[in-house]
């Protein structure tokens, strides 16, 4: 009775605008959408949320900070961004040709957006939304994105969980350039104490991967991962070690640039964890590089 509610929309580019007019066309056909909700400002989440919005005649529903980032981002194209993202990276340790291809790259998130509305529908933790029929309670995770929205019914036992909980990886926390002294991690392992008081026979619904049940199972696999990266974090702080020595332990594998953004965000965010906790200390060296030790 209250219409079709979407949730997340895909990347902005043409090949997801395909898929959808072909859901529109053939299972969607005669459905009356009522809403599109994106769990986060991700561009693989949001990306196409404007044109979907403006082809279906509805609202954005989100967060108000996954809106407001994600909308900063898109239109963000100065000098200063880029400038801020090459200071930052050179504060790691980047060498002079991975700098350049920050600087040559410049604000890729954009490149993956259509539009992001310029209108809002805003959702915070506890909002009760009526979907189907019945009642989903937004739950507001973290560190993934600012403030990420999951979604939960009771009734049917059903958690869409966005990026925060997924089946086979971990969802990437990082620290970005925006904002480099975030300490993400905590946010995120608060979202999973959150979400684990939930029954443990709930469905989970994904955003990458298969649906499945075993919510506790896979939360508790989440947190000892965690914690598994935070030993080898603090094993591998040594006398004076920068990022990037810590995140070639942490990471032994060949990384392409795309990959290697990732896994620096990823590097800091659990440096920043054990900051936090005094148990490593951070020093701006004479180069202007950034170098840890032991607490």
């Amino acid at each position: 009775e209250d219409g079709l509610t979407l949730v997340d929309s895909g990347l902005g580019n043409d090949e997801t605008k395909a898929l959808w007019e072909v859901l529109l066309a053939g299972p969607l056909a005669g459905r009356r959408p009522s809403r599109l909700i994106a769990t986060h400002f991700h561009p693989d989440h949001m990306g196409l949320s404007g044109w979907l919005c403006q082809r279906l005649g509805v609202e954005l529903t989100a967060s108000l900070r996954e809106w407001l980032f994600g909308r900063m981002l898109w239109l963000e194209d100065s000098e200063e961004f880029t400038a801020n993202q090459v200071a930052y990276y050179r504060r790691i340790g980047f060498d002079a040709e991975q700098l350049e291809g920050v600087r040559s790259r410049g604000n890729t998130y954009r490149s993956r957006i259509d539009v992001i509305p310029v209108r809002l529908v805003g959702i915070r933790h506890g909002d009760d939304l009526r979907i189907g029929g019945r009642s989903w309670r937004m739950i507001e995770g973290g560190g993934h994105s600012p403030e990420h929205a999951c979604l939960y019914c009771a009734e049917a036992g059903v958690l869409i969980s966005g990026d925060q909980v997924l089946p086979r990886i971990s969802p990437i926390v990082g620290v970005w350039p925006q904002q480099p002294e975030a300490e993400p991690l905590s946010l995120f392992l608060d979202a999973l104490t959150r979400l684990r008081e939930l029954p443990a026979d709930t469905l989970v619904l994904p955003s990458h991967g298969l649906p499945f049940r075993g919510l506790h199972t896979r939360i508790d696999e989440l947190l000892a991962h965690h914690a598994e990266r935070l030993e080898r974090t603090l094993s591998a702080c040594g006398d004076e070690v920068t990022a990037l020595d810590v995140l070639r332990v942490l990471f032994k594998r060949e990384l392409d640039a795309h990959q290697m953004g990732f896994a620096t965000g990823e590097t800091l965010a659990h440096l920043h964890h054990l900051m936090k906790k005094g148990e490593v200390l951070r020093q701006l060296g004479g180069d202007g590089i950034w170098r840890y030790r032991r607490g």
